[in-house]
């Protein structure tokens, strides 16, 4: 009997640890997607064990740490992929679950990628995502235990240029916003991110989101170096020293201009690990999160403030 008792008891508590994590994905705009045309009947879609491709109806997906450590922090994950795919997997699951781990409630943004062919102006589509993911956690923060002032963001590669766009942009808000909530994220965290549409850019990434024949306003408008102010929130950078992708001068010029505004700033470079690694370098022992859960602590938001 006592082994039939602890048997449920663990199923039950399983059961609870699994809840805890795993949500269903809520739509971001259940009335109707803004500044979209209708999607062709060919633009499916495409969802792989890591990767998602040709988004037209984006997503967040909550994931909830166990309630006993909960803490109240919450955190928008952005997957990287060049916006032109989502690296769903190792840069967005994994990340939240390891949010999770430290008691941070983790949301995981399935946005668009720009394209002529879904969006009326491409260059702000996953801009409007990423503030109305923002938006829709202060909404949501009594029923997620969230303290609606303490939503950071972290994005990868683009994911990280489009978490740097979220933290220097939210002035210029590009979604309904009649209850004039903030879309400033309190905190942004930038792992290899692309920040320049300049010299050093990820052409990639600049040529999917303004496109290969930009103008120099345009270039200038979203190289996020160029856009931050004194209101910029405090930033954490994580890049390698030999990334061949998206160059290490992305994050040293995000740093320089954070320093030159007075705006908390914390960067971490390895010497060597190329682009792309996800929560784990290979070539090195140290773990980057541990150092981002040691900044987090340091500025409070570890500190157990639930509403």
């Amino acid at each position: 009997m006592h082994t039939r008792l602890l048997s449920l008891f663990m199923m039950i508590f399983l059961s609870q640890v699994v809840l805890s994590q795993a949500q269903s994905p809520i739509p971001l705009y259940p009335n109707g997607v803004p500044n979209s045309k209708p999607t062709p009947a060919d633009y499916i879609e495409k969802n792989g064990n890591d990767n998602a491709s040709k988004v037209s109806n984006p997503m967040l997906i909550p994931y909830l740490p166990e309630k006993s450590i909960a803490n109240g922090t919450a955190v928008v994950v952005c997957p990287g992929g060049g916006y032109t795919n989502l690296a769903m997997g190792h840069e967005g699951i994994a990340i939240a679950k390891e949010f999770n781990k430290i008691g941070v409630t983790a949301f995981v943004l399935k946005y668009r990628l720009p394209s002529d062919q879904i969006m009326v102006d491409k260059t702000i589509g996953p801009l409007q995502d990423a503030q109305r993911a923002i938006q829709m956690v202060r909404q949501g923060a009594a029923t997620w235990s969230i303290n609606p002032n303490k939503v950071g963001i972290i994005g990868f590669s683009a994911g990280g240029h489009l978490a740097a766009t979220a933290g220097t942009h939210f002035d210029k808000i590009v979604i309904d916003n009649k209850d004039n909530i903030s879309v400033r994220p309190d905190f942004m965290m930038l792992i290899y991110p692309v920040i320049t549409f300049g010299e050093k850019a990820h052409i990639g990434s600049r040529d999917a989101l303004i496109g290969k024949n930009a103008s120099q306003q345009m270039i200038d408008l979203y190289s996020n170096e160029k856009q931050v102010t004194s209101n910029a929130p405090p930033t954490f950078l994580v890049h390698a020293e030999d990334d061949k992708v998206v160059p290490v001068e992305n994050s040293l010029q995000m740093y320089q201009s954070l320093l030159n505004s007075k705006v908390k700033v914390e960067m971490h470079l390895f010497q060597a690990g190329g682009h792309g690694f996800g929560l784990k370098n290979s070539t090195s022992k140290a773990l980057w999160f541990t150092w981002l859960t040691d900044w987090m602590d340091a500025n409070g938001w570890l500190t157990n403030s639930k509403i």
